[in-house]
């Protein structure tokens, strides 16, 4: 199966996970990116059977409201019951790089706001260890330089991408060269810099469910 095919079967496999807990209250928080934009697409025939979303970027929510699905601001939701986002890497116990698309800050929050995360992602972005994919840092834009060098203090060779403001309006610096062990102490370490907003490491936050693309099939694998 091409790797767009194994996408497409994550994303019918998060429907099936959804669908049952679908309430005509019920408020999805929906991620960002290639494999969250064909759940989302997928989402439109259901759509009056649910209330709407929270969505982690200014992408999805024009997405979201292109197929005819309400948006809602977190703060007048508070918590949602699910949050189905993909990932650029995941590990076996869950914890995840991602940000690949700069929306990682919001997704972070929205994570933390759900009361269960389904990660969707195909066979190819799972790993025994986090760091073969570059680990994005959102910074503010005047912190940059100073973050860099912290980070090179962590081992880190870190390139700013340029050309990219994220949806919050700062600068994104991805971060090469260190194979994370322990990814919670290393997403403590680089949210402690001053003038990082967050990191992409998901692991003090994991995913609860992995629905995995592979050739034999979809994997659901949970904590």
């Amino acid at each position: 199966m091409t790797q767009d095919a194994l996408k497409a079967a994550v994303a019918d496999a998060a429907i099936a996970e959804i669908t049952p807990m679908l309430e005509k209250s019920t408020v999805l928080g929906i991620g960002t990116g290639s494999t969250a934009n064909l759940f989302i697409d997928r989402l439109a025939p259901l759509r009056d059977r649910f209330k709407g979303a929270v969505a982690s970027s200014d992408a999805s929510k024009a997405r979201l409201e292109a197929l005819g699905i309400e948006v809602f601001e977190l703060n007048d939701v508070g918590t949602v019951p699910v949050y189905i986002d993909g990932a650029d890497e995941v590990n076996g116990a869950l914890e995840m790089i991602k940000g690949g698309g700069a929306a990682l800050t919001r997704e972070k929050i929205v994570a933390a706001c759900a009361e269960r995360f389904i990660c969707i992602a195909d066979g190819s972005k799972r790993v025994e260890t986090l760091g073969r994919f570059p680990l994005p840092v959102e910074v503010i834009p005047m912190a940059r330089s100073y973050v860099a060098r912290e980070l090179v203090k962590l081992g880190f060779e870190p390139v700013y991408r340029q050309g990219v403001v994220t949806d919050n309006g700062n600068q994104i610096l991805d971060c090469f060269e260190v194979m994370i062990e322990r990814p919670v102490e290393m997403e403590t370490r680089i949210n402690a810099i001053v003038g990082v907003v967050t990191n992409g490491l998901f692991a003090a936050r994991g995913a609860d469910v992995l629905l995995l693309g592979t050739a034999g099939g979809v994997e659901r694998v949970t904590r």
